[in-house]
């Protein structure tokens, strides 16, 4: 089966006053359609560098496939969010989502149709005709996540798209993210610091190795998702493996402070 993402050897290096820094090593990873794909690692091992790469905004030397196709940039089959919102702050809360639509050859009322269905997806009927400055960032996230899905991109590229948020609505938009998955069977890789997180949304989590950064390990994830998070969470099957994976994360961290202390 030929994957959705085909990451071949990619490897990325910065140039920098001291020279150039290596961030990603000949980083392989294969992921399959409709798969949720989260990537960990010790902090700047070049997760989102990797992410930026799929996405087409940085060059690298290796190879990104798509669908078997290799790609040359940017492109509306991989929808990006970012952590920071990224919304137009002239534009209301239905003009961001209809943002994209509105650059794409189809009829008025299948816009406005994919708006109002996106809009109460998310939870903010009611706030259509607000601006980013009147929203709370846990409501900026939600716009961003609707901007991007109301172009029906094939695959989601998500750069830790809950980091800045407060715990609760961190917890609100992973369950609205996950049923959003389970509903759309999106492809979906994410780059996260969370290891819970990553547990909680992902049918796979792969392991990066510290800077220059390579998929060291994986982990399959196999959870009832049926159950309410309070259960998830509690049970033995959730905790064995986000402490398999934490420990893995652990272990690539302290062979880098080891490396850089010799």
């Amino acid at each position: 089966m030929t994957p959705k993402i085909d990451i071949r050897g990619v490897s990325k290096s910065y140039g920098t006053d001291r020279g150039s820094v290596l961030a990603l090593r000949a980083a392989d990873l294969a992921i399959q359609d409709g798969e949720f794909v989260s990537i960990v690692g010790p902090s700047g091992c070049g997760k989102s560098t990797l992410l930026y790469v799929v996405g087409g905004f940085l060059s690298a030397d290796g190879e990104v496939l798509v669908d078997g196709r290799p790609i040359s940039g940017p492109g509306t089959d991989r929808g990006v969010v970012f952590q920071e919102y990224a919304l137009f702050p002239w534009l209301t809360v239905r003009d961001n989502i209809m943002f994209g639509l509105n650059r794409r050859a189809i009829p008025q009322a299948e816009r406005d149709q994919q708006a109002d269905r996106l809009i109460g997806v998310i939870g903010l009927k009611g706030f259509e005709q607000r601006y980013p400055r009147e929203l709370s960032g846990g409501m900026k996230q939600r716009v961003a996540i609707a901007r991007t899905m109301a172009c029906n991109p094939d695959i989601l590229l998500l750069d830790e798209p809950f980091g800045a948020l407060d715990s609760q609505t961190r917890e609100v938009m992973q369950d609205e993210l996950l049923r959003l998955w389970l509903d759309m069977r999106k492809t979906v890789l994410m780059i996260t610091h969370d290891v819970s997180e990553a547990v909680y949304l992902s049918n796979r989590i792969c392991v990066m190795s510290a800077r220059p950064g390579q998929i060291v390990e994986e982990f399959k994830i196999e959870l009832d998702r049926s159950q309410p998070r309070e259960a998830l969470f509690v049970s033995e099957a959730f905790n064995k493996i986000r402490n398999e994976v934490w420990l893995s994360v652990r272990k690539q961290a302290l062979g880098n402070a080891g490396q850089n202390a010799a």
